[in-house]
């Protein structure tokens, strides 16, 4: 069984670092950076052979190798998109010898096992783990591949339905976080707002709720923000819900908002919020975007 050295490990986590740090977005999805990780460097025959039940090695070794830097604090995954932060900006661009690179990672990785309630048995360097087939049943990177797979369907399923189906979705939402929706725009033009929920059935409690919802694959601009802040009045807070999310400077726009109170949801965070008041829907509610918890073995 070959042996993933210190410094190949480096030299794949420095490719997939590489591949991130030069995406627009400053992120990719998981699989993206994978390849284009892959496309950096001069695999060898052991990485590009497949294990029996499928799957190219390469793919298993590099999320074993990036599992050190995630508990360093380098890389954030999050439902699928793989982010390098600050500090592993300022480590990347601190050391550029790759072995240097894994060591300084595995440093990190080590300090983070000692702090944590009980310790872990000892399993030495993270680079000495990252063999062959044992990563293929790691239940980490299972774990891990399974999240991801079950994001990219949720994530597809929503973008792929009906804007006025979305709507409802976002209608059920407000209802099971305690609102009631007292009007709802029909199919068609809106005028810039297609939900209004209050705190009573009536409708006749401050704040009124304006909501603007957008199910598109492009970003909301400041424009298109600043159009939505024009319906609202002064006892109005406004709620934009966008599946594309929303530029920077509409986020800056509406954090630095004194007088309108507008909160911006992308995609994510309206499934974060789904799932957790998921429970307090009705079957009618939930039947619009079900879920089914699966439960994995997550030892660290």
């Amino acid at each position: 069984m070959p042996e993933i050295t210190r410094k190949r490990n480096g030299e794949i986590q420095r490719a997939i670092f590489a591949a991130i740090l030069g995406h627009p977005d400053g992120s990719m999805k998981a699989a993206d950076a994978l390849e284009s990780a892959a496309q950096r460097l001069v695999l060898t025959p052991y990485e590009q052979g497949e294990y029996p039940s499928g799957g190219r090695r390469f793919e298993k070794i590099a999320r074993f190798s990036t599992l050190g830097p995630v508990k360093a604090g380098w890389l954030v995954k999050q439902k699928g998109r793989w982010t390098v932060s600050d500090e592993g900006r300022a480590a990347y661009a601190g050391y550029p010898d790759p072995e240097e690179f894994c060591r300084a990672g595995d440093a990190r990785y080590r300090e983070w096992r000692k702090a944590q309630p009980e310790e872990l048995e000892d399993e030495g360097p993270l680079t000495e783990n990252v063999q062959a087939e044992g990563t293929e049943t790691t239940a980490a990177i299972r774990l891990e591949e399974a999240e991801e797979s079950a994001w990219t369907e949720v994530e597809q399923f929503i973008r792929t339905m009906p804007p006025y189906d979305f709507q409802e979705l976002v209608g059920a939402l407000l209802r099971a976080l305690g609102y009631f929706v007292v009007w709802t725009a029909p199919p068609g033009k809106d005028g810039g707002v297609d939900l209004i929920a209050a705190p009573d059935a009536l409708g006749t409690r401050l704040p009124r709720i304006k909501v603007q919802v957008k199910r598109q694959l492009g970003t909301v601009s400041v424009d298109g923000l600043r159009s939505f802040m024009a319906t609202l009045g002064s006892d109005d807070v406004g709620l934009f819900v966008s599946t594309g999310g929303f530029t920077k400077d509409a986020k800056d726009e509406a954090r630095n908002q004194a007088t309108r109170r507008v909160t911006l949801i992308d995609l994510e965070r309206f499934y974060d919020l789904w799932v957790e008041h998921y429970v307090k829907m009705p079957d009618e509610d939930r039947r619009r975007l079900p879920l089914k918890p699966v439960y994995f073995l997550a030892i660290e």
